[in-house]
């Protein structure tokens, strides 16, 4: 019996379903890979607490983060475009509101709530090494950071070069027990981040209020009036930064915040925010006082330069006053026909001078 035919008909069968399991991997195989914009950060799916690997199109990210038990995706950007920010908020479905104030900068430190979005603005702070203060030194760069928060997702949104938040991201990473709550365990991070910039920065201010006081009560005063007003102006800043953050954690601390198991841990960024907030209050009224001080060193300044005038004017009036008198050239004065009257004229001139100087230098005034 001829097998050929039951052989053709095998590798026919087998050619056909090769045919089929390439045409199934072909059809399952992934198209070209997406790139995220510049102005992405970074973009990672965290599965109770740790991270994924690999780097993933924040579009595919959601995506995975949605179909996936205790996931959700951080999105970091910094300094976004109205055409990224706009793309982000048709993929988390972000309404138009939120992604205008995700846009602009130079927000005031609050929390919102939009539906199921919850907004959370900080301002970040930085400090600006300088070898000395003058009148147009920038001690204090601020900025502010945009926490999102969703159900699967986070996402940062920084404006300005304060507030880097890799060294955040790679901190939490490492505690994959307190990433596992979720999204606000992110705002969480980003809180306590900008607090403890607040208290380094804090500290750098101190130092140089420290230098300005010894300048200003030094015995040379070197120190101008217009460097006191720049770092006073600094500190204001600052302080803007700082103080109307107290409101929106107190707000975080609501039982209607974040998860009861990231409570305590807001309790301790508010407690260091209160350290903050004192800090820069004292320092603002320091800065206020050295200025009142200054300014009343000035004033006892001109008041001393304005009694040297005078003493001055008095010796040079006796003088005039001398000269004046036997300047009148009348016939009948006494001493016009002395011998030694010119000689005489002048020794009282000198003598009433060296009285008059003498006499104000023990007043003080010379």
């Amino acid at each position: 019996m001829d097998q050929r035919p039951v052989r053709d008909r095998a590798g026919r069968g087998v050619r056909a379903l090769a045919r089929r399991l390439l045409g199934r991997v072909e059809h399952n195989s992934p198209g070209p890979r997406r790139s995220n914009p510049d102005a992405v950060v970074d973009c990672a799916v965290y599965v109770n607490g740790r991270r994924e690997p690999g780097h993933q199109h924040y579009a595919d990210a959601y995506a995975r983060a949605r179909h996936i038990r205790d996931a959700f995706v951080w999105l970091g950007l910094h300094d976004p475009g109205p055409e990224v920010l706009a793309a982000v908020g048709r993929t988390f479905d972000l309404d138009d509101l939120t992604v205008e104030q995700a846009l602009a900068d130079g927000h005031r430190p609050t929390v919102q709530r939009h539906g199921s979005i919850t907004l959370l603005v900080l301002r970040t702070a930085g400090y600006v090494e300088h070898d000395e203060l003058t009148d147009t030194s920038e001690v204090i760069d601020t900025g502010d950071v945009m926490v999102l928060l969703g159900d699967r997702f986070a996402i940062t949104v920084r404006h300005g070069a304060a507030g880097a938040l890799r060294s955040v991201r790679a901190d939490i990473e490492r505690r994959p027990a307190l990433l596992a709550a979720g999204p606000w365990a992110v705002a969480y991070a980003v809180c306590a981040r900008m607090v403890d910039s607040y208290l380094e920065v804090a500290g750098h201010v101190e130092r140089d209020l420290e230098r300005v006081e010894e300048a200003v009560f030094a015995r040379d005063r070197t120190t101008d009036i217009q460097h006191i007003y720049q770092l006073k102006r600094e500190v204001v800043e600052f302080k803007r930064a700082v103080l109307p953050l107290q409101a929106p954690m107190r707000t975080l601390l609501e039982p209607d915040g974040p998860p009861r198991t990231l409570h305590r841990w807001f309790v301790d960024v508010d407690g260091r925010l209160s350290r903050a907030v004192d800090r820069v209050a004292a320092y603002d009224d320091l800065l206020t006082s050295i200025v009142q001080s200054r300014l009343a060193q000035l004033a006892v300044e001109q008041n001393n330069d304005m009694r040297k005038i005078a003493a001055w004017a008095a010796i040079a009036a006796t003088q005039t006053g001398i000269a004046g008198i036997y300047g009148m050239n009348f016939d009948h004065m006494p001493e016009l026909a002395w011998r030694y009257g010119y000689a005489g004229a002048l020794t009282l001139m000198a003598v009433a001078a060296l009285a008059l100087h003498r006499l104000f230098r023990r007043s003080g005034w010379l």
